[in-house]
């Protein structure tokens, strides 16, 4: 038995990243690949830090080189490779010990394999990493779902290794099974609508005001300033100013507008149909990137199909800002009510506010927006609403009048804003008290005797058409 305090299986961008970064913080960690290949040309990346690198070219070795109780971390592809590896390392290992998926992964397969190893007396963790490459190298953020045991052998290291906010690590043990998956999935589903929503805002100004990438980058460089700071407003205001060495025109000009994606966002949307909440502003995000590799489509449509109003919109930059904290706010919400769903139905009891915290820094919708939810979710929240919130919903009331103004001028010029819409749409759903879906419940009943609840009386009633 070795002294190694981590197994790392997987020295792929993120892998390596992690190794390097449980090293620098004065682990001892095993490192295995697939490719033998690589595990030679790492270490000797790896410089002063290889003397806490035991290179391994077996998954035997692997785990021989650790002590006991032993944590081997996988960062492969999820789905049949990961199963797969677990059935090659769960003999190697004894009662006690934990295995780790740092990947992407569905967190029903989480629950399973969680159950199943757990009937042969290993520990099974879904850790979400968000940050990237450069955030696994320095500091990401992440969560942690499994046991209490395999937390407390896997939390000194994650809290060396994770990013942190006015010195608190950012990371969490949110809960058990696939807990960890879960609420990053949501992560990114939030990143999802972020993302989309920022894209918008420079769409709105590219072909509805007619200025140029560094103008709009300019006024993203000042938002950053503001109350509107995020990871994503910052990379986007760099990407716009960015100049193309090779034919001198603006970065952004020359890249193709398809946007690629891996299967996250569409997780959260899926999840939360069936959980029966809504994540409409995610939704309309993943609906804008599959529309986005419609190319061919698209070229052709813009000749068919007739658009909107000719004029132009006239910008205003403190009204496009309070539209989008407006639109972002109510994407959120829409994350964080999902994962209450969640928590509900699976027993997790997930802490909201703890989970807004360790976004704060390290992964990609890290934002100061998150320092008001935290700080809202350790409130009062009427029916668990983060939109019925005091300071939530007093920005809301500040804000939405604003992104009412900016949707509708885009409809009116033909412009899309889907999940700038999406979230308003919801809004306004909300808020009424007396909605629609009582001719809903009518239509049912005449077409399917479905039956339907009458106002201020118990029981199942049809109505006359069934006389």
């Amino acid at each position: 038995m070795g002294n190694g305090d981590i197994g790392v299986f997987g020295l792929g961008t993120m892998g390596s990243a992690l190794a390097l970064n449980l090293a620098e913080q004065g682990f001892r960690v095993a490192v295995s690949n697939r490719e033998v290949e690589w595990i030679g040309d790492f270490v000797k990346e790896a410089g002063t830090l290889s003397e806490r690198i035991v290179p391994c070219e077996t998954l035997p070795e692997l785990v021989a080189a650790l002590a006991s109780p032993r944590v081997v971390l996988f960062m492969i592809p999820s789905g049949a490779p990961m199963d797969a590896m677990i059935e090659q390392v769960a003999p190697l290992l004894e009662a006690g010990d934990t295995i780790i998926d740092a990947g992407n992964a569905d967190f029903n397969d989480t629950r399973r394999r969680s159950a199943a190893l757990q009937a042969r007396g290993l520990h099974f963790v879904g850790m979400g990493v968000s940050g990237g490459e450069r955030g696994a190298r320095h500091g990401p953020s992440m969560m942690v779902g499994g046991t209490g045991h395999s937390w407390q052998q896997l939390r000194p290291m994650a809290e060396a290794i994770a990013a942190r906010y006015e010195g608190s690590p950012c990371v969490a043990h949110v809960g058990p099974d696939g807990a960890g998956h879960f609420v990053k999935t949501v992560h990114n589903g939030i990143e999802y609508a972020d993302m989309q929503m920022i894209a918008e805002v420079y769409g709105l100004l590219r072909d509805g005001a007619g200025q140029g990438a560094a103008e709009i980058g300019a006024m993203f460089g000042r938002w950053n300033a503001g109350a509107l700071r995020s990871y994503l407003i910052e990379a986007s205001a760099a990407v716009l100013s960015a100049v193309d060495p090779a034919s001198g025109k603006a970065m952004v000009d020359v890249i193709e507008d398809q946007a690629g994606q891996k299967g996250t966002g569409r997780w959260t949307v899926i999840e939360a149909l069936k959980l029966g909440e809504s994540a409409s502003a995610i939704e309309a995000a993943v609906g804008a990137r599959g529309w986005s590799s419609m190319k061919e489509t698209r070229e052709m449509a813009e000749a068919v199909l007739s658009g909107g109003a000719s004029e132009a919109i006239v910008p205003d930059e403190t009204e496009l800002a309070e539209a989008f904290e407006a639109a972002r706010i109510l994407a959120h919400a829409q994350g964080f009510s999902v994962m209450q769903a969640a928590s509900e139905q699976f027993g997790w009891g997930l802490d909201l506010a703890r989970i807004a915290e360790i976004w704060r820094e390290g992964c990609i919708i890290r934002s100061a927006l998150l320092d008001d939810l935290a700080e809202a979710l350790r409130g009062s929240l009427p029916h668990g609403a983060l939109v019925l919130a005091p300071d939530m919903a007093s920005r809301l009331g500040r804000t939405v009048p604003a992104l009412r103004r900016v949707v509708g001028a885009a409809v009116a010029a033909g412009l899309p804003v889907p999940a700038m819409s999406a979230s308003l749409a919801w809004y306004d759903s909300l808020r009424q008290a007396r909605g629609t879906a009582n001719l809903i419940q009518g239509q049912r009943d005449f077409f399917g005797m479905h039956g339907f609840a009458r106002v201020g009386e118990e029981g199942k009633h049809h109505g006359p058409w069934w006389d």
